[in-house]
Protein backbone atom coordinates (compact mmCIF):
# COMPACT_ATOMS: atom_id res chain seq x y z
CA UNK A 1 0.00 0.00 0.00
CA UNK A 2 1.39 3.41 -1.00
CA UNK A 3 2.13 6.24 1.36
CA UNK A 4 -0.55 8.37 -0.35
CA UNK A 5 -3.18 5.76 0.40
CA UNK A 6 -2.02 5.51 3.98
CA UNK A 7 -2.15 9.29 4.24
CA UNK A 8 -5.68 9.43 2.86
CA UNK A 9 -7.04 6.81 5.24
CA UNK A 10 -5.13 8.43 8.09
CA UNK A 11 -6.94 11.70 7.36
CA UNK A 12 -10.27 9.89 7.40
CA UNK A 13 -9.50 8.14 10.68
CA UNK A 14 -8.45 11.41 12.29
CA UNK A 15 -11.42 13.41 10.98
CA UNK A 16 -13.91 14.87 13.43
CA UNK A 17 -17.37 13.44 14.01
CA UNK A 18 -19.17 16.04 11.91
CA UNK A 19 -16.79 15.58 8.97
CA UNK A 20 -17.23 11.81 9.18
CA UNK A 21 -21.02 12.21 9.10
CA UNK A 22 -20.69 14.48 6.07
CA UNK A 23 -18.49 11.92 4.30
CA UNK A 24 -20.92 9.10 5.10
CA UNK A 25 -23.79 11.15 3.71
CA UNK A 26 -21.82 11.85 0.55
CA UNK A 27 -20.97 8.15 0.28
CA UNK A 28 -24.69 7.37 0.41
CA UNK A 29 -25.34 9.96 -2.30
CA UNK A 30 -22.55 8.50 -4.42
CA UNK A 31 -23.75 4.89 -4.18
CA UNK A 32 -27.36 5.88 -4.88
CA UNK A 33 -26.36 8.12 -7.77
CA UNK A 34 -24.30 5.45 -9.53
CA UNK A 35 -27.05 2.87 -9.00
CA UNK A 36 -29.59 5.22 -10.63
CA UNK A 37 -27.20 6.01 -13.47
CA UNK A 38 -26.70 2.31 -14.20
CA UNK A 39 -30.42 1.46 -13.99
CA UNK A 40 -31.68 4.42 -16.01
CA UNK A 41 -28.99 4.09 -18.68
CA UNK A 42 -29.95 0.50 -19.37
CA UNK A 43 -33.68 1.23 -19.28
CA UNK A 44 -33.61 4.34 -21.50
CA UNK A 45 -31.22 2.75 -23.98
CA UNK A 46 -33.50 -0.28 -24.29
CA UNK A 47 -36.59 1.93 -24.56
CA UNK A 48 -34.95 3.96 -27.30
CA UNK A 49 -33.84 0.87 -29.22
CA UNK A 50 -37.21 -0.89 -28.97
CA UNK A 51 -39.08 2.27 -29.94
CA UNK A 52 -37.05 2.56 -33.12
CA UNK A 53 -37.68 -1.12 -33.81
CA UNK A 54 -41.42 -0.79 -33.30
CA UNK A 55 -41.67 2.34 -35.45
CA UNK A 56 -40.05 0.48 -38.33
CA UNK A 57 -42.34 -2.53 -37.79
CA UNK A 58 -45.43 -0.35 -37.55
CA UNK A 59 -45.00 1.13 -41.00
CA UNK A 60 -44.27 -2.32 -42.44
CA UNK A 61 -47.44 -3.89 -41.02
CA UNK A 62 -50.53 -4.01 -43.25
CA UNK A 63 -53.09 -3.81 -40.44
CA UNK A 64 -53.18 -2.40 -36.94
CA UNK A 65 -53.98 -5.84 -35.59
CA UNK A 66 -50.66 -7.07 -36.92
CA UNK A 67 -48.88 -4.06 -35.44
CA UNK A 68 -50.60 -4.73 -32.11
CA UNK A 69 -49.21 -8.27 -31.99
CA UNK A 70 -45.71 -6.88 -32.67
CA UNK A 71 -46.11 -4.19 -30.02
CA UNK A 72 -46.97 -6.69 -27.28
CA UNK A 73 -43.51 -8.24 -27.61
CA UNK A 74 -41.73 -4.89 -27.08
CA UNK A 75 -42.55 -4.31 -23.42
CA UNK A 76 -39.97 -1.56 -22.83
CA UNK A 77 -40.90 0.60 -25.81
CA UNK A 78 -42.96 3.66 -24.82
CA UNK A 79 -44.02 4.11 -28.45
CA UNK A 80 -45.35 0.54 -28.56
CA UNK A 81 -47.27 1.05 -25.31
CA UNK A 82 -48.83 4.29 -26.51
CA UNK A 83 -49.89 2.56 -29.73
CA UNK A 84 -51.52 -0.26 -27.77
CA UNK A 85 -53.44 2.32 -25.74
CA UNK A 86 -54.75 3.95 -28.90
CA UNK A 87 -55.55 0.62 -30.52
CA UNK A 88 -57.50 -0.62 -27.51
CA UNK A 89 -59.40 2.66 -27.33
CA UNK A 90 -60.39 2.22 -30.97
CA UNK A 91 -61.39 -1.38 -30.30
CA UNK A 92 -63.57 -0.29 -27.39
CA UNK A 93 -65.34 2.32 -29.49
CA UNK A 94 -65.68 -0.05 -32.43
CA UNK A 95 -67.32 -2.75 -30.34
CA UNK A 96 -69.51 -0.37 -28.37
CA UNK A 97 -67.90 -1.31 -25.04
CA UNK A 98 -67.65 -5.04 -25.72
CA UNK A 99 -64.57 -7.21 -25.33
CA UNK A 100 -61.39 -5.95 -26.95
CA UNK A 101 -60.50 -9.42 -28.15
CA UNK A 102 -63.11 -9.33 -30.94
CA UNK A 103 -61.81 -6.09 -32.46
CA UNK A 104 -60.25 -7.46 -35.62
CA UNK A 105 -60.95 -4.26 -37.55
CA UNK A 106 -60.34 -1.62 -34.91
CA UNK A 107 -58.77 0.67 -37.48
CA UNK A 108 -62.21 1.28 -39.10
CA UNK A 109 -64.58 2.61 -36.48
CA UNK A 110 -68.25 1.71 -36.86
CA UNK A 111 -69.29 2.31 -33.25
CA UNK A 112 -72.13 4.38 -31.95
CA UNK A 113 -70.09 7.48 -31.31
CA UNK A 114 -69.61 10.10 -33.98
CA UNK A 115 -66.37 10.50 -35.90
CA UNK A 116 -65.43 13.65 -34.01
CA UNK A 117 -66.10 12.04 -30.65
CA UNK A 118 -64.08 8.99 -31.66
CA UNK A 119 -61.12 11.10 -32.71
CA UNK A 120 -61.30 13.15 -29.52
CA UNK A 121 -61.47 10.04 -27.35
CA UNK A 122 -58.43 8.51 -29.04
CA UNK A 123 -56.55 11.80 -28.78
CA UNK A 124 -57.24 12.06 -25.05
CA UNK A 125 -56.16 8.48 -24.46
CA UNK A 126 -52.93 9.02 -26.39
CA UNK A 127 -52.19 12.22 -24.50
CA UNK A 128 -52.80 10.51 -21.16
CA UNK A 129 -50.65 7.53 -22.15
CA UNK A 130 -47.88 9.84 -23.32
CA UNK A 131 -47.82 11.63 -19.96
CA UNK A 132 -47.62 8.28 -18.17
CA UNK A 133 -44.70 7.17 -20.35
CA UNK A 134 -42.77 10.39 -19.75
CA UNK A 135 -43.28 10.04 -15.99
CA UNK A 136 -42.08 6.45 -16.17
CA UNK A 137 -38.96 7.50 -18.08
CA UNK A 138 -38.30 10.33 -15.61
CA UNK A 139 -38.51 8.21 -12.46
CA UNK A 140 -35.42 8.54 -10.20
CA UNK A 141 -33.84 11.11 -12.54
CA UNK A 142 -34.72 14.13 -10.30
CA UNK A 143 -32.59 12.58 -7.54
CA UNK A 144 -29.55 13.12 -9.77
CA UNK A 145 -30.34 16.82 -9.92
CA UNK A 146 -30.77 16.91 -6.14
CA UNK A 147 -27.45 15.16 -5.60
CA UNK A 148 -25.68 17.40 -8.11
CA UNK A 149 -27.03 20.57 -6.51
CA UNK A 150 -26.62 19.70 -2.84
CA UNK A 151 -23.45 17.58 -2.71
CA UNK A 152 -21.01 20.51 -3.16
CA UNK A 153 -22.71 22.42 -0.35
CA UNK A 154 -22.68 19.37 1.93
CA UNK A 155 -18.97 18.95 1.22
CA UNK A 156 -18.39 22.66 1.78
CA UNK A 157 -20.15 22.42 5.14
CA UNK A 158 -17.75 19.65 6.15
CA UNK A 159 -14.82 21.74 4.97
CA UNK A 160 -15.92 24.84 6.90
CA UNK A 161 -16.48 22.75 10.02
CA UNK A 162 -13.07 21.14 9.70
CA UNK A 163 -11.35 24.52 9.27
CA UNK A 164 -13.18 25.85 12.33
CA UNK A 165 -11.83 22.93 14.37
CA UNK A 166 -8.36 23.58 12.96
CA UNK A 167 -8.40 27.19 14.11
CA UNK A 168 -9.71 26.13 17.50
CA UNK A 169 -6.77 23.73 17.74
CA UNK A 170 -4.39 26.54 16.84
CA UNK A 171 -5.90 28.68 19.59
CA UNK A 172 -5.55 25.93 22.16
CA UNK A 173 -1.98 24.97 21.21
CA UNK A 174 -0.86 28.53 20.61
CA UNK A 175 1.10 27.42 17.57
CA UNK A 176 0.35 28.19 13.92
CA UNK A 177 3.11 26.12 12.38
CA UNK A 178 2.53 24.14 9.19
CA UNK A 179 2.73 20.86 11.11
CA UNK A 180 -0.24 21.93 13.23
CA UNK A 181 -2.35 23.52 10.49
CA UNK A 182 -1.79 21.18 7.52
CA UNK A 183 -3.49 18.01 8.84
CA UNK A 184 -6.66 19.85 9.80
CA UNK A 185 -6.86 21.75 6.50
CA UNK A 186 -6.26 18.56 4.50
CA UNK A 187 -8.94 16.74 6.47
CA UNK A 188 -11.38 19.58 5.81
CA UNK A 189 -10.70 19.72 2.07
CA UNK A 190 -11.43 16.01 1.70
CA UNK A 191 -15.11 16.81 2.29
CA UNK A 192 -15.14 19.35 -0.55
CA UNK A 193 -13.42 16.90 -2.88
CA UNK A 194 -15.96 14.21 -1.98
CA UNK A 195 -18.83 16.60 -2.63
CA UNK A 196 -17.48 17.45 -6.08
CA UNK A 197 -16.88 13.75 -6.82
CA UNK A 198 -20.59 13.14 -6.24
CA UNK A 199 -21.87 16.29 -7.97
CA UNK A 200 -19.95 16.08 -11.27
CA UNK A 201 -21.20 12.67 -12.48
CA UNK A 202 -24.69 13.43 -11.14
CA UNK A 203 -25.01 16.61 -13.20
CA UNK A 204 -23.57 14.98 -16.32
CA UNK A 205 -25.92 11.99 -16.03
CA UNK A 206 -28.93 14.21 -15.29
CA UNK A 207 -28.37 16.33 -18.40
CA UNK A 208 -27.84 13.22 -20.52
CA UNK A 209 -31.01 11.50 -19.31
CA UNK A 210 -33.12 14.65 -19.65
CA UNK A 211 -31.93 15.01 -23.24
CA UNK A 212 -32.75 11.36 -24.02
CA UNK A 213 -36.18 11.67 -22.39
CA UNK A 214 -36.84 14.81 -24.44
CA UNK A 215 -35.98 12.90 -27.61
CA UNK A 216 -38.29 10.03 -26.66
CA UNK A 217 -41.05 12.49 -25.77
CA UNK A 218 -40.70 13.96 -29.25
CA UNK A 219 -40.96 10.47 -30.72
CA UNK A 220 -44.13 9.85 -28.71
CA UNK A 221 -45.74 13.06 -29.88
CA UNK A 222 -44.75 12.43 -33.47
CA UNK A 223 -46.12 8.89 -33.42
CA UNK A 224 -49.35 10.06 -31.76
CA UNK A 225 -49.85 12.60 -34.54
CA UNK A 226 -49.24 9.95 -37.21
CA UNK A 227 -51.62 7.54 -35.49
CA UNK A 228 -54.35 10.18 -35.28
CA UNK A 229 -53.88 10.98 -38.97
CA UNK A 230 -54.39 7.32 -39.84
CA UNK A 231 -57.53 7.17 -37.70
CA UNK A 232 -58.86 10.37 -39.24
CA UNK A 233 -58.31 9.05 -42.77
CA UNK A 234 -60.12 5.82 -41.87
CA UNK A 235 -63.02 7.79 -40.43
CA UNK A 236 -63.15 9.91 -43.56
CA UNK A 237 -63.31 6.82 -45.74
CA UNK A 238 -66.11 5.42 -43.59
CA UNK A 239 -68.13 8.62 -44.06
CA UNK A 240 -67.66 8.44 -47.80
CA UNK A 241 -68.87 4.84 -48.03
Amino acid sequence: MSSDTLGFFYLLSEAGTVVKIVLLLLLFFSITTWAIIFIKYRYIRKAYRESEEFTDLFWQCKTMKEAFSKARALKTSPVARIFMTGYLELAKLNEGGQSHGAADKAETVRGRTSSVQTLNNVQRSLRRAGSIEVRRLSQLVPFLATAGNTSPFIGLFGTVWGIMNTFQGIGVSGSASLAVVAPGISEALVATAAGLAVAIPSVIAYNYFINQIRILDGELQGFSSDFLNIVERDLQRQREV
